[in-house]
């Protein structure tokens, strides 16, 4: 007997505008600011199942903040975080332009997700372990790391910490508790899972904290490393940054179409949390909820923070080939430093001379620092590093083959 059936179709995921169309969040909605219940930090994760697929929200659109989980934080601190936030976009301007003049050969901006870094940098303490993925500069500026530094990393010059070795904005400084970052998807994410698991079984008081983009939770690192945290209940925060974008598929590629990012938590028994990230306030609040949690040994937390990438993926990147070019102004839930600002404003804490003046400061603090380090030398420069230099900082004992080599190199 022969069965006709309908051919099958493969469904290949599409955002809902393209560029020439105008931005299409029509049908997205959102709980209002203060409406989300803040749970104890000893909930299981079976009972916070429905926070993967809200958005905790603690700022209007106004600046008014509202709710459990608005946190109690000193206008001192609200007013550093802010300012941070304003270097780094300032750095992030500057270094951008000093690739399209050929100073450089690459940088990624932040641009519109400069409250995840700096709030979660402000929100853990300054000896917890950071495990970032490349667009997280604002962890070692809201930690005071020079300025002057990175920008000869991302020069490649010859006071480059990682000597040329490393792609620009690829950073590290052990003492500032920021890990080496990796070009390498997801990479960090297991990395920080052990770290976290080391500490918690040398009986240390620190905990990790690792990001990536919505996209790499396709990796097989992190699913490995969700496992892992799971069962041996590591003290560790795995932040994945939703932006909307890949540097050119929108996040359904991903998986986004079908659930929230903040869902792959269920599956593990990960206590999932899904946050405005540009709401500077909240997602300093669920970053203290979830370092409370790990420093009690009551295992990790995942949070999505559900952002989005204003600029372009990177200095390789044109999105006006693949989206509107006004979806970033258009983003119904505003822009990070904005809505700071006018939360300082609606408490009697800033003003506009103030904002003017904040940003005047950032903008010399960035020229300034790029006096410095361009006086010792951009990428165009010939011999940055001496060839020798390879050899270095690899093995504690050279190797007698590598010696050779070395001597060859250089002819030693």
């Amino acid at each position: 007997m022969n069965r006709r059936t309908n051919a099958l179709d493969l469904h290949v995921p599409a955002p809902h505008a393209r560029p020439g169309d105008k931005p299409d969040f029509a049908g997205w909605t959102f709980p209002e600011p203060g409406d989300t219940p803040r749970p104890e930090i000893d909930a299981s994760a079976g009972d916070l199942r429905d926070y993967a697929y809200g958005l905790i929200r603690v700022l209007d659109l106004d600046g008014n903040a509202s709710g459990a989980w608005a946190p109690s934080i000193a206008a001192e601190t609200l007013r550093r975080g802010l300012k941070y936030m304003l270097l780094t976009r300032a750095f992030d301007d500057r270094m951008y332009r000093a690739q399209r003049q050929g100073k450089t050969s690459f940088y990624m901006q932040s641009f519109g997700e400069e409250a995840v870094s700096i709030a979660q940098a402000l929100a853990l303490n300054v000896d917890d372990m950071c495990f970032p993925s490349y667009r997280q500069q604002g962890i070692l500026i809201a930690r005071d790391y020079p300025l002057v530094t990175m920008m000869n990393q991302i020069y490649s010059n010859a006071h480059d910490p990682v000597k040329g070795r490393q792609l620009p904005v690829m950073y590290s400084s052990k003492k500032d508790g920021f890990f080496t970052i990796s070009g390498n998807l997801a990479t960090q994410v297991p990395q920080a899972v052990g770290w976290a698991m080391a500490s918690a079984y040398s009986g240390d008081m620190r905990i990790a904290s690792a990001w990536l983009g919505e996209g790499s939770t396709a990796e097989g690192d992190f699913h490995a490393a969700m496992t892992f945290a799971s069962v041996y209940k590591a003290p560790v925060i795995i932040n994945i940054v939703n932006n909307q974008w890949a540097i050119s598929s929108f996040q359904g590629i991903a998986g986004g179409e079908n659930t929230t990012f903040a869902a792959r938590g269920v599956g593990y028994g990960v206590p999932p949390l899904r946050v405005d990230g540009n709401d500077f306030l909240a997602v300093y609040a669920v970053t203290q909820w979830a370092a409370a949690r790990a420093r009690a040994n009551l295992g990790p937390t995942l949070i999505e923070h559900f952002t989005y990438r204003a600029g372009a993926h990177s200095t390789s990147d044109d999105p006006s080939r693949y989206r509107p070019a006004d979806e970033g102004r258009a983003w119904p839930l505003g822009d990070p430093i904005g809505r700071l600002h006018d939360h300082l404003v609606a408490m009697g804490e800033w003003s506009e001379v103030q904002h003017k003046q904040a940003q005047e400061e950032a903008l010399e603090t960035v020229r300034a620092a790029g006096r410095e380090a361009e006086k010792v030398g951009v990428l165009s420069v010939d011999s940055a590093h001496p060839p020798a230099s390879i050899f270095e900082d690899v093995y504690k004992e050279m190797p007698w083959h590598l010696q050779r080599q070395r001597d060859e190199a250089v002819g030693g």
